[in-house]
């Protein structure tokens, strides 16, 4: 991976994402060049700084394009708010939980890339999925009528976060443009403990994910332009674990993909505690208590200490993909190898690992991302047409309950169960 910053792997994540999904590298250098210096002192400290720095660059491109809008340069204001967009949303994302600008940052992300949408004519929607009552913000990308067959219902996928990823970053990757490309539409979801779920709304995560998962089916059952039958879940980095989880139990749920496998994120927490691999963003314990609404992080780890797939990715039944990076420094790949040899009742698993000199090795192939999703793009397209259309779905494992008692793992389930 590109280390813009020698000694620090989370802000140079941050810069190699930016990179990834669009940005460009003079903007880009822009932004880095003057906190340079104050990345050497670790990873929280200067986090204000950088916002600051990639900020400056995100306003000068506003400023440009709202000078275009007023010269009825619209084609070249999209891009520039679509970027503006993106610096913001990586700047803001390393910020701690504690910062009194997060909202109006995260606002104006939002903003921003909405404002490209509109003058893109990008093919997306923004939806609300109810969930118990709250709801869950998502933005809905069609597919590309062109590619749908005369008279048919494209299938669907579900795009789930990680830990401290957004629905935003999800349309940055390019991922759902790319299937859409392909006749598949994508719901991003902001699901509870991310995104706008967790910033605007206060709603934290859970281990049971399949409750997440029958909401989302739920909304798109209720959706006449796409095939609700034919519904795959996506998730990366925390989601390497989110949507395992969520197509073990929810089996409306027709495919399922880790982009980079997260086998046991329990454990993963056992070794940070120990300074062992790497974090994904400043301000960890902080950020994690944030999302669980922990009091501290003993409570952090009580509320999470079921969150590993032991037990449960051998009830995954629908075809299963997992990606993972070779040298990716905050899950080890064992993790990867660990959810392929239990998913022993997929009828199509797979785990494709990316390693030199073909690239994507780093932590959800961040470092060679639009490489890695063109690749799940194709599994994904590849499993939806062997599907018949508009099956009889199967019922829910949960139907929506959220108030229900966390599903539990027999003990005689395959694989180590840690209670």
């Amino acid at each position: 991976m590109f280390m813009y910053f020698p000694t620090n792997y989370v802000w140079s994540m941050a810069a190699v994402a930016a990179l990834n999904n669009g940005g460009l590298i003079d903007e880009v250098d822009r932004a880095c060049k003057p906190v340079l210096e104050a990345s050497r002192n670790g990873d929280d400290v200067g986090t204000e700084l950088l916002y600051e720095s990639w900020a400056a660059v995100a306003d000068r491109l506003i400023a440009s394009a709202e000078d275009d809008v007023a010269r009825g340069r619209l084609i070249g204001a999209g891009d520039k708010y679509y970027r503006a967009s993106l610096y913001t949303s990586q700047a803001e994302r390393l910020q701690s939980p504690s910062w009194e600008g997060r909202k109006a940052a995260y606002q104006k992300s939002i903003d921003l890339l909405l404002r490209h949408v509109e003058l893109s004519g990008a093919p997306l929607e923004t939806v609300e999925i109810p969930y118990g009552d709250a709801s869950l913000p998502g933005y809905l990308y069609r597919a590309d009528p062109g590619v749908v067959a005369p008279g048919e219902k494209p299938p669907v996928m579900i795009q789930w976060n990680g830990l401290d990823s957004t629905k935003e970053m999800m349309y940055y990757s390019q991922f759902p443009q790319m299937l859409a490309r392909r006749g598949i539409s994508t719901l991003m979801v902001d699901t509870p403990g991310s995104g706008e779920a967790l910033r605007m709304r206060g709603l934290t995560a859970r281990h049971d994910t399949e409750v997440w998962a029958a909401a989302c089916v739920d909304f798109l059952e209720g959706r006449d332009d796409v095939d609700a039958s034919r519904a795959g879940i996506v998730g990366w980095s925390l989601g390497g674990y989110y949507a395992p989880r969520a197509a073990a139990f929810e089996k409306r749920l027709r495919l399922v993909v880790a982009w980079g496998a997260n086998h046991d994120w329990a454990a993963v927490q056992r070794r940070r505690l120990d300074r062992e691999g790497e974090n994904p963003v400043p301000h960890y314990w902080q950020h994690v208590q944030w999302v669980w609404g922990a009091s501290g992080t003993d409570d952090f780890l009580e509320r999470t200490k079921d969150m590993h797939l032991d037990g449960v990715v051998e009830r995954i039944s629908v075809p299963f993909l997992i990606t993972h990076g070779a040298n990716d420094r905050q899950i080890p790949l064992a993790m990867a190898h660990r959810s392929y040899e239990q998913a022993v009742n997929s009828p199509k698993r797979e785990l494709r690992v990316f390693d030199e000199p073909e690239g994507g090795t780093e932590h959800i192939s961040i470092d060679h991302l639009a490489y890695v999703a063109s690749f799940i793009a194709d599994w994904v397209a590849e499993a939806f047409a062997a599907m018949p259309q508009d099956a009889a779905l199967p019922n829910s494992r949960v139907s929506g309950d959220l108030d229900r008692e966390p599903i539990k793992i027999p003990s005689d389930s395959t694989g180590t169960n840690r209670r």
